[in-house]
């Protein structure tokens, strides 16, 4: 039991130090998946609008609005992933991508 709990530290310790380019991959992956439902939501509701106005905002919530979650969400997905101890950093950065993998099985 000793040896699972010292790699889970060590693993811990590891990711400590990838942590911001974990959270990009996560938050880039949570894009990908949601991001044609959002795309069709958003096509839906100002689908009655004038064709420029229309184009303008789904440009603006593509480019904004995809920006501003990877540009400035990524950091808070971060900061909450480096509040874990290293007990737990490891098996919820695991759980997180097994969580991914089993929306992006089921997308």
């Amino acid at each position: 039991m000793d040896v699972l709990i010292d790699l889970v530290i060590a693993l811990s310790k590891w990711t400590r130090l990838h942590l911001s380019d974990i959270s990009l991959a996560m938050m880039a992956t949570a894009l990908v998946l949601f991001g044609p439902a959002l795309n069709a939501w958003v096509r839906r509701s100002i689908g009655h609008l004038n064709f420029v106005i229309r184009t303008l905002l789904f440009v603006l919530v593509c480019a904004v609005g995809y920006g501003f979650t990877i540009i400035y969400l990524t950091p808070v997905l971060a900061s909450a992933f480096s509040h874990l101890n290293n007990y737990t950093l490891s098996p919820v950065l695991l759980m997180c991508f097994i969580l991914i993998g089993i929306l992006a099985d089921r997308h």
